[in-house]
């Protein structure tokens, strides 16, 4: 029978499909774990309700706990509270910029959101200037935004914060 701490300890050898140099954990999608005899129910939060990734990292998360002795495991998705960007780890924040991607500032989780409101420059993860050019807001992934340094001329993706 595995421990919470041995729960956990699997899950952080649990990529992120997207960003696979983070793992589910580090992510601050897995909001907790309850044991019962060899039966383990984890409890997910999308990083937002139409996420493609969820259903791999579901699958994921099932196939470690298995493959480490647990008889059965549920993966419950909860909605409440929202995720957040401000739920990733400094640590996780450090191994997204030295894999290339911006990582995400502090949420603007209070009050009303101004559309005209400009962004605040977004530091190069290559050679840390802050002179970048937003390119798009859009990136490969829905929670990217593609960027290019004018110090460096490196393009990278930002992990946007929401």
């Amino acid at each position: 029978m595995l421990t919470r701490d041995e729960v956990f300890g699997v899950l952080q050898t649990v990529p992120d499909p997207e960003v696979p140099v983070i793992s589910v954990v580090e992510l601050g999608v897995v909001r907790d774990v309850e044991i019962t005899g060899r039966h383990i129910t984890v409890t997910m939060t999308p990083t937002y309700s139409g996420c493609p990734a969820m259903r791999e990292m579901e699958a994921d998360v099932k196939a470690a706990l298995l493959s480490r002795g647990a008889d059965s495991v549920e993966v419950r998705m909860v909605l409440t509270p929202a995720w957040t960007t401000d739920w990733i780890g400094p640590d996780a924040r450090e191994k997204l910029r030295r894999y290339g991607i911006a990582p995400p500032g502090k949420a603007d989780t209070g009050g009303f959101v101004t559309l005209t409101r400009a962004r605040p420059a977004v530091p190069c993860p290559f050679c840390g200037s802050a002179e970048t050019r937003l390119q798009s807001e859009f990136g490969s992934t829905a929670c990217k935004a593609i960027h290019t340094c004018s110090a460096c001329g490196s393009p990278f993706d930002e992990f946007k914060a929401h």
